[in-house]
Parts: C-alpha cells; structure tokens; sequence
C-alpha cells in the first residue's frame, strides 16, 4: 500500500506523473547534496514547475522520500507479478525473479542509494514505513522461491535465501563503481545465480 501523501489536486494521473518528475528531480539532488540541504524549491526547479506546483502535489520534504520509496516497491511488485504470470516452474522461475530484481536495482540505483542514505532523516514513524516496504519486496521473492522451490527448499530456509537475494542486489547498487570494472549486470546475475544453486545442491 503506497503511504497516503495528500495531494490538492484530484486527476489521479496527473498526480502520478508529477510525482514521478520530483522523484526524479529530487534523487538527483539528494545524491549531490543530501537531503537536509536541498531545498523544496530546488526539489521544484529540477523538478520542471514552481514550487507553487510542488506543494499542490505534497506537504513536506519528507513526502519525496516516501514517494521515493513508494516508486521503487511498486517497480519491484510489478516485476514479482510478471514473474509469478510466467509459465516457467521450479528453478527457471527463481533465475528470472532474481534476474528481474538486479535489473530493477542496475535502473533504479539512484533512487535505491538515496532510499537507504537518507532514511536516517526522517523521524522513526517514517523510517518504521520504510523498513516495513523493505519487508514486503523481501516477501515477494519469498514467495517465489517458496511457490517453486517447495519441495527442494526447507521452509526455514526460504526467508534467508530471500534476504541474501535483496541484499546481493543491494551490493551491486552500492557497489556498482567497482563492480562493473570486471562484470555487467548479466554476468554479476548469472554469477550470483551460480553460486545461490551451488549453495542449495541444486
């Protein structure tokens, strides 16, 4: 569920690509100057309209983080949902929701270190939502590894493959300057993947 960020304005779609201009807009700045010295009105300029316009569309600083948040979770559910219509079964299901999820994080790596560098600004309410969307992407590929690798997998174990899968994803986000010296994101996938199988016997 996308936090609630009040909007004065009703066209829906108009909201959403206003919103996805100061996504835009704002991760750019955020990753030059932090979030505590960029400006609203800076979010606005780099955001393409006034900040007249800004504040029709959120109310504080802090909503651009969440709308930030918001983007990335809803791209990762997206991608899950794709993967979960597939016709593939059992392992060939879990290579492409794992590839699916490093290609999100190589499009959206902006965005993902700024998520993770400004958290610690926004009071703990905030940052409770923020780990708790971490939760749920986590969810979405337990779910996947559990509905194709049930019989393969022990239960207890499902929940820690996920975490090692969100968090090698993480690693080519924060990591990607030196990375991509030796890998693109394909082989670092099928790197992963290799080794993921390998650790399981499968």
């Amino acid at each position: 569920m996308v936090k609630n960020v009040k909007s004065s304005i009703k066209d829906q779609q108009l909201i959403e690509i206003r919103r996805n201009q100061m996504v835009k807009g704002a991760v750019t700045l955020f990753k030059e100057k932090g979030f505590h010295r960029t400006t609203t009105r800076e979010i606005a300029r780099a955001s393409g309209f006034s900040i007249g316009t800004l504040y029709e569309y959120i109310r504080t600083k802090e909503d651009v983080l969440f709308l930030v948040c918001d983007s990335i979770y809803e791209q990762v559910k997206e991608r899950m949902e794709t993967v979960f219509q597939t016709k593939r079964e059992g392992i060939a299901k879990v290579k492409e929701a794992i590839h699916s999820y490093f290609h999100l994080i190589d499009d959206m790596q902006d965005e993902i270190v700024v998520m993770y560098q400004e958290v610690k600004s926004l009071p703990k309410d905030a940052q409770d939502y923020v780990l708790q969307k971490e939760r749920e992407m986590v969810h979405m590929l337990e779910m996947v590894i559990d509905n194709s690798l049930s019989n393969e997998v022990p239960k207890k174990d499902v929940t820690l493959i996920a975490n090692n899968i969100f968090v090698l994803g993480q690693m080519w986000s924060f990591r990607r300057w030196m990375l991509q010296k030796e890998f693109t994101i394909e082989e670092y996938s099928e790197k992963q993947i290799q080794y993921l199988l390998q650790s399981l016997h499968l």
